[in-house]
């Protein structure tokens, strides 16, 4: 083999290495950026997925129904104005929330810190519960309502509910409740939902932990006083034996 045929074989021979390497080089470089793409795409996926809401005590079209059945049964007023609401304060068909080392207050409105005497009775009941087990109050974030404040409500919160219809706010009645649960460890948010639970269970409340609002929305039935007083007897039966 004379010299210069060598030498091109030996160029031939280099050309296809190096080709080789570049093509193998990028082959990699293609796979490793799809493998990065998929990456962050699976994890802008993860990011994207939805959170199911699915509480134990999720409102209904049909528990709304039922408060306003349960205001009509006990022929209560859908209270129209400041006028109309204190005068039920001055005949004592509502009365004062007590702030008690149980139960911390959070509405703006003095006029409107005012409930049914049932109403009242569970919130001291729920507060010193909650108050025994974690030395900590529940925090009442609204109550009875007027009319004329639930249209203005709905103004600048639309999830709110209407002021009229089979499905108004039963707020207007003054035996419904907002108990506050942001800030709530998962241990009280859990103590809460058992309690509230087991009473709507008994077809004594109402109640819809809300999503949109971090409230435990909570209409309580006059059925409530009757019940209270059966595990009051019970309590002390149990306790004499």
């Amino acid at each position: 083999m004379d010299w210069q045929r060598y030498v091109r074989i030996m160029r031939s021979v280099v050309f296809v290495l190096i080709s080789l390497t570049v093509a193998l080089a990028q082959a990699f470089g293609a796979n490793a950026s799809i493998a990065r793409s998929g990456q962050r795409k699976g994890r802008h996926n993860t990011r994207a997925r939805r959170v199911v809401w699915n509480p134990v005590l999720r409102g209904s079209y049909e528990s709304m129904l039922r408060q306003n059945e349960e205001i009509d049964r006990l022929e209560l007023p859908r209270i129209a104005d400041e006028v109309e609401l204190a005068e039920l304060e001055a005949r004592h068909e509502l009365v004062p929330i007590e702030e008690t080392d149980g139960v911390h207050i959070a509405i703006r409105e003095v006029s409107h810190r005012y409930c049914r005497p049932w109403t009242h009775n569970f919130l001291q009941d729920l507060g010193e519960a909650f108050y025994s087990e974690f030395g900590q109050p529940i925090q009442v974030n609204s109550a009875v309502r007027t009319v004329e404040y639930q249209r203005k409500l709905r103004r600048r919160n639309g999830n709110a509910a209407p002021e009229a219809g089979d499905t108004a706010s039963s707020h207007l009645g003054g035996l419904t409740v907002d108990i506050n649960k942001r800030g709530l460890s998962r241990k009280q948010h859990d103590f809460i939902v058992d309690y509230l639970f087991n009473l709507r269970e008994e077809g004594i409340i109402e109640v819809a932990e809300e999503r949109r609002q971090p409230v435990f929305h909570i209409m309580i039935s006059d059925r409530y006083t009757d019940w209270r007083e059966i595990n009051r007897l019970d309590t002390e039966q149990s306790g004499g034996q």
